[in-house]
């Protein structure tokens, strides 16, 4: 005997709101009658968190503080116990499920993060008697947050940068750096993640051979409590915007999207933060490299 279940939504984007209800179908097909106990829909919403193994052992406080954190919690009873006639054609069982928080915690977006995971699923659940195995199926969604974070005034001008030897801060010996100068700009610190970052960057002069220039993005995800927390920087993307000996005074443009579910609006509560970053790195041809820092804030609005 065979069970396929499916479970389709209307909405084809797979992406809600806050507040919105989630509309679709289950289908349901078996090669032969099935009796069951009971279909049952389940909305869950949760923030995993876990600490990178360089703190496991170090801060064992954290252990209280990483249990997942739940967003959305409820089942509801979708058909009585009965039988499930065998057919070509899928049975159909409606459902609407509207997208409300669990106590007074918001919901936070989606996000897949390496330390932070944010997921919203609906699962559907066939249970049997005690001589079966219950049999189960789960869709992920989208929750997309309609807040707009506040943003001094500064983050949202045009940033001017310039690199030198005398500006870089982790090179300890500075005699040995080749002498150059890069200047550029951000359009902002303050972005939208619909839209692409931009800016540009000019080499005005180097004395040794570039090879290669790269925008870095970053997520730096934040773990913890009061007695410590956890702090780390991932990769999220690189991209390469320079090949080769760049030509001087030619302005290179800067534009990257920022990845669907691997980003996710500046977050900060009392348990964890997801935040951003971009690296705008130079690779000399000795494989010597300059790297300068941009700290972001993301937003849907």
């Amino acid at each position: 005997m065979s069970i396929n279940i499916d479970i389709k939504l209307k909405r084809a984007s797979k992406i809600y709101h806050e507040g919105e209800v989630v509309v679709g179908l289950i289908l349901l097909q078996t090669n032969s009658d099935l009796k069951h106990d009971g279909i049952f829909l389940t909305m869950e919403g949760s923030v995993n968190l876990q600490l990178s193994s360089k703190n496991v052992g170090i801060f064992e406080a954290f252990y209280n503080s990483v249990k997942p954190i739940q967003l959305v919690q409820y089942t509801v009873d979708v058909a009585p116990p009965g039988k499930i006639s065998s057919s070509r054609i899928p049975f159909e069982i409606p459902f609407e499920l509207p997208l409300r928080p669990r106590g007074k915690k918001p919901l936070y977006e989606t996000y897949h993060g390496v330390f932070v995971n944010i997921q919203y699923l609906i699962r559907c659940d066939i249970k049997r008697n005690f001589l079966a195995k219950d049999v189960s199926k789960s869709l992920e969604f989208i929750v997309e947050d309609k807040y707009t974070v506040k943003v001094d005034k500064e983050h949202s001008k045009i940033v001017f940068f310039k690199i030198t030897p005398e500006s870089l801060q982790n090179a300890k010996d500075k005699t040995n750096v080749p002498r150059f100068c890069i200047s550029g700009r951000l359009d902002s610190l303050y972005c939208k993640i619909s839209e692409p970052l931009k800016g540009e960057v000019v080499i005005e002069h180097c004395e040794a051979v570039i090879k290669s220039i790269e925008l870095q993005l970053v997520r730096v995800e934040t773990c913890g409590c009061a007695e410590g927390y956890s702090r780390d920087a991932t990769e999220i993307q690189n991209i390469q915007i320079g090949e080769g000996n760049i030509c001087t005074n030619l302005p290179i443009p800067i534009y990257m999207i920022f990845p669907r579910l691997f980003t996710c609006p500046t977050l900060s509560t009392s348990n964890f933060k997801v935040e951003f970053e971009v690296n705008l790195i130079i690779i000399f041809e000795d494989d010597y490299l300059v790297t300068e820092n941009f700290p972001i804030i993301l937003s849907r609005c």
